[in-house]
């Protein structure tokens, strides 16, 4: 949280000022002050906020359900919310006022998406496997290793047809409005009881383990075929199924770990990298639909922002904040808690990926593969991003992908 020179800002004192001065404008403010704020800067940025917030009469008031995300995990997870609702309001003057309702007060990751599809909330953030049930076409991101890379999964979103592939299929669907994503991709977060053991060098080191699952139904193929055995956990519940040993492990990334706090109770991060982890913004389509030519436009010039933010800040704070690479920063969430993380070989991920990917094993994977493929209106989903994400270096760092405005042209 917001720290002072001695007495920091606590919990208590941060809900005073958004008491004063409202939540949104309040995490608005801390969001742009940064982690080393006083309290007095906070409540003079706070009020700063609201008073431009509240200059003028907006044309559409926008709730934004943003699952469990709020100041201070957004600090460890640079998945942009806060930047976005932050800049659509200023690129609009005013003509879009955003109230940010985070901590899952509103909705949680599984339920996010229904709330969005039935008109409680305007737009939402959640991860796009928790969302896929309620908006099943989301499963075309989880086939087993169709991502190399992080690098592979935003040059994929910002591709022009990432359009037909994905967005289109969501508009047509579920009446969503993809708009920006954060990009991990999921390994296998091991409990207490494997502190004391070897790093993991191979996915067969698990066989027969317990291990958490999202609401992804390809994510589950994946880790039968692996046997990993896919349990179904709400993410609530994570932290004290790998404490008490419940389950052996979370299919999650190492930022998810880090802002949810459950570094303490994950010994061993295992970067598997076998599918996506998408902490992705939507909107409503009928809500998209009614802003109009000059406001949608806005709406995705504010997207492509919160993606280039999002592509740049969530790389820096998975080395300099989380601690989820090899070698592994001193005084980062991970290195502070133990967790080591254990960096697979490229023979140990072309093990795990012929034992589990369509690429190889191609026959639990084809009754899903043929129904999204059928909602894409008759793409080959798995063939045509599996060689988009593919169009650039195996090795290119993320930071390197080349933005592009993917909605023109």
């Amino acid at each position: 949280m917001y720290k002072d020179d001695s007495t920091g800002v606590s919990r208590r004192d941060f809900m005073r000022v958004s008491g004063r001065y409202g939540m949104t404008s309040t995490l608005l403010a801390a969001g742009a002050l940064g982690t080393t704020a006083s309290l007095s800067q906070l409540a003079r940025a706070a009020e700063e906020t609201d008073k431009q917030r509240y200059a003028v009469e907006p044309k559409f008031k926008l709730k934004f359900g943003a699952s469990g995300f709020n100041d201070a995990n957004l600090d460890i997870q640079k998945s942009g919310q806060l930047f976005f609702a932050r800049d659509i309001e200023e690129r609009t003057n005013g003509a879009i006022r955003v109230e940010f309702i985070g901590s899952n007060q509103i909705c949680g990751q599984v339920d996010c998406v229904k709330k969005t599809q039935q008109g409680i909330v305007d737009m939402y953030s959640a991860s796009t496997q928790n969302s896929a049930g309620g908006a099943p076409y989301l499963n075309v991101l989880d086939y087993a290793y169709m991502f190399p890379s992080r690098a592979a999964q935003y040059h994929f979103l910002y591709s022009h047809k990432s359009e037909a592939l994905l967005r289109e299929p969501l508009r047509q669907k579920h009446k969503l409005q993809f708009l920006f994503s954060h990009c991990e991709l999921r390994g296998l977060q091991l409990g207490l009881k494997w502190a004391d053991k070897p790093l993991v060098q191979s996915v067969k080191e698990l066989a027969g383990t317990k291990n958490r699952v999202t609401g992804t139904q390809l994510g589950r193929i994946a880790m039968q075929l692996m046997d990993l055995n896919p349990v179904p956990v709400a993410w609530s519940e994570t932290l004290d199924a790998l404490k008490t040993g419940l389950i052996d492990g979370a299919e999650t990334w190492a930022g998810a770990v880090a802002y949810a706090g459950m570094s303490p109770v994950v010994s061993q991060s295992v970067d598997l990298k076998f599918f996506c982890g998408t902490e992705h913004t939507s909107m409503s389509l009928p809500v998209f639909d009614k802003l109009g030519s000059a406001l949608q436009e806005a709406v995705m010039e504010s997207s492509y922002t919160a993606q280039i933010f999002t592509q740049g800040m969530n790389e820096a704070a998975l080395f300099d904040i989380v601690g989820g690479t090899t070698p592994q920063k001193p005084g980062t969430v991970f290195a502070q808690n133990g967790t080591r993380v254990a960096t697979l070989s490229d023979a140990a991920i072309k093990e795990a990926e012929e034992m589990c990917s369509p690429e190889f094993v191609p026959e639990p994977w084809e009754q899903w593969r043929e129904r999204l493929n059928k909602w894409s209106g008759g793409h080959d989903t798995y063939k045509e991003i599996y060689d988009i994400a593919r169009e650039i270096p195996k090795d290119m760092s993320a930071v390197n992908v080349k933005p592009n405005r993917w909605w023109r042209g």
